[in-house]
């Protein structure tokens, strides 16, 4: 709304011209989610106490009974401070803008259900795997049938490393973009197992991805480093910048020792927003560099499920999703953390060394 109110002023002032840099709304969507996250997260962390809406934890695997009871559902705020930012500073004539945005809030809801489940019957359950997996499907194919009917989207796939290899999907695209949204989504949701180990990561991937959709949606720029160009694209800069604001805001509650949980309401959403940002600029294979973390967790759970049943009950890891395994190993739950987040960080950085390795 700023953006609808105050750059049609650069006519009357200069200054106002600056509403209408990608750039400088990216940092003031940064900022504002940032900040609104760290204001609204005390009095929701207090609420949810009253209403003693506190995580469950399994008997099994690592002993994490001294969390039972922490406040849950972070997430909610991570959706509210998202939402306020881009109506904010979002262009929002943009309809990559919208359909994002649109996946985003739908996953959120999809884990809002899992969680007040969870919370209200005082047990470990939620939806089933099956409700949640058909939920994310349908969400994933609607959006990948919108951005193709609406937009000058295409179903080629950009390659990293390779400058002008672009292999056309054609009808395989379609579950190929589910693949995308819901393996990111319920990846994320995997990570989620130790105080900060998934938002450290997320806030490196929507760093990365906030700089990739800015390219993508500058002509120029995008034909200089052999990158599909996707007009209207850069729009997702400020979505991006409300992602990793709103994750660093969170941070500072869910760090080590929680004070909060993001719950599969935040998880869910981040982790699909994250999918189809991938998706729309063309970058799909390259999120499982730039989420090398979160494709580590995930593997590690389908290969541990899998070799348990071909094997009759061995197992390849002490314990799965992978960050167990090491806290099964003795690792201080810190040490875990801050280790996975190192790794996430030059995760990171190769995805963005690819734009010059092609």
């Amino acid at each position: 709304m700023l953006y609808h109110f105050l750059y049609p002023l650069h006519e009357w002032h200069v200054f106002f011209n600056v509403f209408r840099y990608i750039t400088f709304r990216t940092i003031a969507a940064i900022l504002t989610a940032g900040l609104l996250v760290y204001f609204l997260m005390p009095p929701f962390i207090n609420y949810v106490k009253r209403r003693q809406f506190g995580q469950i934890i399994r008997e099994i695997g690592p002993d994490h009974q001294h969390k039972a009871g922490t406040p849950t559902m972070g997430g909610v705020i991570i959706i509210l401070a998202v939402v306020i930012t881009i109506l904010l500073w979002g262009n929002l004539k943009n309809f990559y803008l919208w359909l994002t945005l649109g996946i985003f809030l739908f996953f959120g809801f999809i884990g809002l259900l899992d969680d007040w489940y969870k919370v209200t019957k005082k047990k470990n359950l939620g939806l089933t795997g099956r409700q949640k997996l058909l939920l994310q499907a349908l969400s994933a194919g609607l959006f990948l049938f919108l951005a193709l009917r609406f937009t000058s989207f295409d179903t080629r796939l950009a390659v990293p490393f390779f400058k002008d290899f672009r292999p056309d999907l054609g009808i395989f695209y379609f579950p190929f973009t589910m693949l995308v949204i819901v393996g990111a989504s319920n990846a994320v949701n995997l990570t989620d197992g130790l105080d900060g180990l998934a938002i450290g990561p997320f806030i490196v991937v929507a760093g990365v991805y906030m700089l990739f959709v800015y390219l993508a949606g500058h002509a120029k720029l995008a034909s200089y480093l052999h990158i599909p160009y996707v007009p209207g694209a850069g729009e997702l800069s400020v979505f991006c910048g409300a992602l990793l604001g709103a994750g660093l805001g969170f941070l500072w509650y869910n760090a080590y020792p929680a004070e909060i949980f993001m719950g599969d309401v935040g998880s869910l959403s981040l982790g699909a927003s994250l999918g189809a940002v991938a998706v729309i600029s063309k970058q799909e294979l390259l999120l499982a560099l730039a989420g090398g973390v979160f494709v580590a967790e995930a593997l590690s759970v389908m290969l541990q499920v899998a070799y348990f049943r071909l094997t009759g009950g061995k197992r390849i890891f002490l314990m799965a999703p992978l960050h167990h395994h090491f806290e099964k190993k003795g690792w201080p739950e810190p040490k875990i953390i801050v280790r996975f987040w190192i790794i996430a960080a030059f995760f990171g950085l190769l995805a963005i060394g690819t734009l010059k390795l092609r």
